[in-house]
């Protein structure tokens, strides 16, 4: 199930994607199997909490070069943790923000958001989410 999930959320991000970069970029939508290729997602643990109603899910994300998610949201809080190269987080009503290895952010919940891959190589995050079970884990926002 969990795998279905993720095959779900990596389709979802692939067609809208490319949206999302013409927009910033003007430039033409790339083809989803394009994006699918530059960005890699690995869900690692998946628990529910003691919390009733409320589960957190573990994932390494790699992005190529260049590349950036589409705005989303999530139904719970996400802590990111840059593993390796930088980002830039764009959080809905404040300033973006350049992260580089070893370095965490908090996006709380609901919040739109966008990450993006300023450097030269690979850029890889640990993104820890915890969200009301149940819930579709990304939320495309316009």
């Amino acid at each position: 199930m969990a795998h279905l999930r993720t095959l779900t959320i990596l389709a979802a991000l692939a067609a809208f994607a490319g949206l999302a970069q013409a927009h910033e970029t003007g430039q033409e939508p790339a083809p989803a199997q394009s994006w699918q290729k530059d960005l890699k997602r690995a869900d690692l643990l998946r628990s529910d909490l003691d919390n009733p109603g409320t589960e957190v899910i573990q994932a390494r994300v790699d992005f190529e070069p260049g590349v950036a998610s589409p705005k989303h949201s999530h139904p719970g809080v996400e802590v990111a943790f840059v593993i390796d190269g930088t980002f830039e987080y764009q959080l809905a009503g404040r300033a973006p923000v350049t992260l580089k290895a070893g370095e965490s952010l908090y996006i709380p919940a609901g919040t739109p958001h966008v990450a993006k891959n300023v450097g030269k190589g690979t850029a890889s995050e640990l993104a820890t989410y915890i969200v009301r079970k149940g819930e579709p884990l990304l939320k495309l926002e316009p």
